[in-house]
């Protein structure tokens, strides 16, 4: 089916509110998904919430609900909050759905009958809020998300992922299974090939880089530890006395086919797979591309169906410097700024201030940040970028040019010759939105749009309508100068209504073009250079388009975000509680750091140790001489430091809290005797000392007085 488009966001996991991250991801999305309805593609949108697991399960008993109940009260948000925003998906799917259930269980009873699953028995670390055995000594710390590991002993179900490893990596590099951004590509590739076996290596083909087959492990797809999950059917769950539920990624990886109608066995089922899958597009968040980009068309490929043609992964949304996360106690609602915004439009009803604040949001993140790379948010570049780019810029355009219609020609559209002036700048942006969505650009895409905002504005700078309206006989001039003005407002409007569909819809009703949606609908903005004004078109009625917004709305927002989440009966409430918060030190050690409360914080409950033990510990200060970020581990840094008697190497995860070159030159305390290990492919031969203060922010041991380089603290 060519002339259709299927596109999905990742499902969020329910152990969280949603954020602006989330909607980031939900934003791009609906963008594109608007865009390409517009030009007349069968369109179809799915997002919705993944909802089983050990850790669902571990934070509902918490909050002291059963699992089901904890589910349906998160989800629940998410769906409320695209309302809110107008997200226009097509389906929303939950993990507990009982088709998704069903989908699933053949897609396992399907692998296992191919032989791509066996049972076996395991044990190893195993990270709970990762849902994954690491590769690590049982009680380290995890080297994804720094949290303690626990020792797992299970029978498993395994998937024979080792067998995809060269399918795969011959997919991806010859681009029939497209990832994108390239660093993401890279980084795919860089697991699958995996390390290299001094003495056993063999080369790619063209590429000159080392490969060892088999370094990628099989899969364990079942766990018995717990039963918050979809059951393994038969003839799997006969072959053992064990109860077994699918692995959570499994589980919610297979919802981009259960959402189209895998597993439903209807003719209606059938069809509706057989029209959208496979998918056209996957969007993902960075941390989750090994999941999406090895484990998924793995499974796809042993079960004979097609792979999805492309997955773009985008960064992360970063509040003062510092990754968004519930750990961290730096989550941006988004709700804050539907209300923050929403209330610049007083005589809107609520829903209308929703989506005005959704419109803004949407603007901010698409214009601000390029997708596939982390950026930075804050409310004080939002309400800059919003009183430049929109109340100064398009806002303002269309306000002085709907206006001076009304002045001098009652309204109406004058019936006058349009001039080629703008014409060129109205084909760029045309193509350059065209291409921008299309490769997932979205900055770009949204740049054009401001360059035509500014090439209008600077033609009516050039040609001075309100002094041509002070010479009468400059009125048929002025009438051009009008019209053209008002023809390209309309284009801008139809290429932002994707970016912006609540305003532009305002603004062309304005413009005296009725609905927007029924414009769309008929396919008027499908090729903007057809058609345009009727002569003596009468415009709508005019408003203020964008209020602008003063600092006080920053003041408000930041003092939003200090409030509690949420006070509706229908959200969850404490929804990871008893949970700690862990800020990676090291690569030896994470501290944990306890909640904040009001009260004091307790006394911590450690053991005691003799001095014997503490002399055990060797201290020793120690002077950076370079620190660089090792690559593809957003958090940790590679430091070489001066002991005064050797140099070593050290990695310590404090990468997101301190700027590399800012700390050469620094002494720093170290663990000297710790056993070294290897991380990232790197030897850490020691510990750099760190406290863990207020959001556990790591703070480096330092002195006031100059302490020679090798000194031991005693």
């Amino acid at each position: 089916m060519p002339n259709k488009f299927y596109l999905t966001t990742p499902i969020y996991y329910v152990n969280a509110r949603p954020h602006i991250g989330h909607a980031y991801t939900t934003i791009a999305a609906d963008t594109l998904a608007r865009r390409k309805r517009l030009d007349g593609v069968d369109t179809y949108f799915l997002t919705g919430t993944d909802e089983h697991g050990q850790k669902i399960g571990r934070s509902a008993a918490s909050a002291g609900v059963p699992p089901q109940q904890f589910t349906d009260e998160v989800s629940a948000t998410f769906r409320t909050l695209w309302q809110r925003m107008g997200i226009s998906y097509d389906q929303y799917i939950r993990t507990t759905d009982e088709k998704h259930k069903l989908g699933v269980q053949k897609l396992f009873r399907v692998l296992y009958e191919k032989g791509a699953i066996y049972l076996d028995r395991y044990t190893g670390a195993y990270c709970v809020s990762d849902e994954a055995f690491v590769d690590v000594p049982v009680g380290d710390h995890c080297p994804e998300c720094g949290r303690v590991t626990e020792e797992v002993t299970e029978e498993n179900f395994f998937f024979r992922l080792s067998a995809y490893q060269k399918p795969l990596i011959d997919l991806i590099e010859s681009n029939q299974l497209t990832i994108t951004p390239e660093a993401r590509k890279n980084e795919v590739l860089s697991f699958l090939r995996g390390p290299v076996n001094s003495g056993a290596e063999t080369l790619l083909s063209d590429t000159g880089i080392p490969y060892v087959p088999g370094a990628v492990k099989d899969l364990s797809v079942s766990r018995t530890s717990f039963d918050w999950g979809i059951p393994v059917p038969s003839p799997a769950a006969d072959t053992t006395t064990q109860k077994h539920v699918i692995y959570v990624w499994l589980d919610a990886l297979a919802n981009y086919m259960t959402a189209v109608g895998y597993g439903d066995e209807s003719e209606e089922g059938a069809e509706m797979f057989a029209r959208y899958w496979p998918a056209d597009l996957h969007f993902v968040g960075k941390e989750i591309v090994r999941f999406h980009c090895v484990y998924w068309p793995a499974f796809l490929l042993a079960a004979a169906l097609p792979l999805p043609k492309k997955i773009v992964a985008h960064g992360w949304l970063l509040f003062e410097e510092s990754k968004m996360s519930k750990s961290r106690g730096n989550i941006v609602r988004s709700e804050t700024i539907l209300d923050a915004f929403g209330s610049l439009k007083p005589e809107a009803d609520k829903k209308e201030q929703d989506l005005f604040g959704a419109d803004v949001l949407r603007y901010f993140l698409l214009r601000e940040i390029s997708f596939g790379q982390d950026g930075s948010f804050s409310f004080d570049a939002l309400v800059a970028r919003y009183n430049s780019d929109l109340a100064n810029g398009y806002g303002n355009l269309v306000s002085r040019t709907l206006s001076m219609i009304v002045q001098n020609f009652d309204g109406v559209i004058p019936d006058a010759a349009l001039t080629t002036e703008l014409t060129s700048d109205i084909t760029t942006a045309i193509e350059a939105v065209g291409r921008g969505l299309e490769t997932q650009d979205f900055t770009a895409a949204v740049q054009a749009t401001s360059a035509l905002i500014a090439a209008t504005d600077g033609y009516l700078t050039a040609n001075a309508p309100w002094k041509l309206a002070k010479d009468p006989e400059q009125r048929e001039r002025l009438a051009t100068v009008l019209r053209t003005a008002a023809k390209s407002i309309r284009m801008v409007t139809a290429l932002l209504h994707p970016v912006l569909p609540y305003v532009t819809a305002r603004v062309w009703d304005q413009l005296g073009l009725g609905s927007i949606e029924r414009a769309a609908e008929t396919g008027e903005l499908r090729d903007l250079t057809q058609g345009g004004f009727a002569a003596n078109t009468k415009l709508g009625t005019l408003a203020p388009i964008f209020p602008r917004a003063e600092k006080e709305l920053i003041t408000r927002m930041n003092d939003a975000e200090q409030k509690p989440a949420t006070t509706d009966a229908n959200a969850p409430q404490n929804l990871a509680e008893g949970e700690q918060k862990l800020t990676p030190v090291s690569d030896a050690t994470t501290t944990p750091v306890a909640a904040e409360a009001a009260d004091p914080p307790a006394k911590p409950d450690t053991p005691e140790i003799t001095i014997d033990d503490f002399a055990k510990v060797d201290l020793r200060v120690a002077q950076v001489l370079v620190a660089e970020r090792v690559p593809k581990a957003d958090k940790l840094l590679r430091l070489e430091v001066d002991l005064g008697y050797e140099k070593r190497q050290i990695l310590a995860g404090i990468a997101q809290y301190y700027e590399p070159e800012k700390l050469i030159g620094r002494k720093v305390v170290i663990v000297a005797n710790l056993a070294p290990r290897k991380l990232r492919g790197f030897e850490s031969q020691g510990m750099v000392v760190a406290a863990s203060i207020g959001d556990g922010t790591p703070a480096l041991a330092s002195f006031i007085e100059d302490i020679e380089i090798g000194a031991r603290l005693r």
